[in-house]
């Protein structure tokens, strides 16, 4: 067991690796983030072998569904579906980009409810990463597509001189804060669930060890990790969504 619960979020070397002393060694978050890819590519490879094998060429057109290609299906409408009904402008090209998003921060959020793992977007520096990378993209999509009119995002229709001069620089803080509050939401909802959850944990292993497993006093913090485990996941897939979304209201305001 971890003997504190903001443990779990320290980068281990699992296998050093030293070349011209430059360090490329395997980590517990390196290791995280190539299972998130593997899951990732797993599922678009079974659903493409699915649908070879529901798809013979001399065949008819019924076939029947896999778990995987449900899956699949499932998660790319999602994101279609999110792009459509948020950005009205050419919405198809921004489709490959938000279904990589969600995908990554979906498998790293679940992978990170399995016991002895690794939460990658419990990390600011990951979070931030991406929400300071996709604000950069905004913009400079903005600016390409405007050129100087795009300042007029900074000053609302039909102001004053005078209010104008307050309301530049409000709007440009707000802007400017875009990245941040969206990095620090999916950081701060992840990295607080998991430490409420190991807290738990470790009580009821405590427990476990004063007394022994038929103990009456070990029944409420097994049912409480039961409930906090099922908030969790929903955690999990809420900030995913919540991500995507206010990304999506990003590229629709900059377009």
């Amino acid at each position: 067991m971890l003997k504190a619960p903001l443990e779990q979020f320290q980068i281990l070397s699992l296998f050093s690796i030293n070349i011209l002393n430059f360090d490329f060694s395997i980590t517990n978050f390196l290791l995280i983030n190539l299972l998130a890819l593997l899951i990732f590519f797993g599922l678009i490879y079974f659903n493409n072998s699915s649908i070879q094998m529901d798809y013979p060429q001399e065949s008819a057109v019924f076939f029947n569904t896999n778990a995987w290609q449900r899956t699949i299906e499932g998660i790319s409408e999602a994101s279609s579906q999110l792009v459509s009904d948020i950005i009205t402008a050419d919405n198809e090209k921004y489709v490959p980009m938000i279904f990589v998003v969600f995908n990554f921060i979906l498998f790293s959020n679940l992978i990170g409810l399995i016991p002895y793992t690794f939460t990658v977007t419990s990390h600011v520096i990951v979070t931030f990463t991406l929400s300071f990378s996709i604000f950069i993209g905004i913009t400079l999509m903005t600016f390409q597509k405007y050129k100087m009119k795009a300042f007029s995002l900074f000053l609302p229709a039909n102001s004053s001189f005078f209010l104008a001069l307050v309301l530049v620089p409000i709007e440009f803080i707000s802007y400017i804060a875009r990245p941040i509050s969206l990095g620090m939401r999916l950081f701060i909802n992840l990295m607080a669930g998991h430490s409420l959850l190991k807290v738990i944990v470790g009580f009821a292993w405590s427990m476990l060890l004063l007394e022994n497993i038929t103990s009456f006093g070990l029944i409420i913090p097994m049912v409480i990790i039961v409930i906090l485990f099922g908030l969790e996941l929903g955690v999990a897939l809420i900030q995913t969504y919540v991500f995507v979304i206010l990304t999506c209201i990003y590229i629709q305001d900059g377009s």
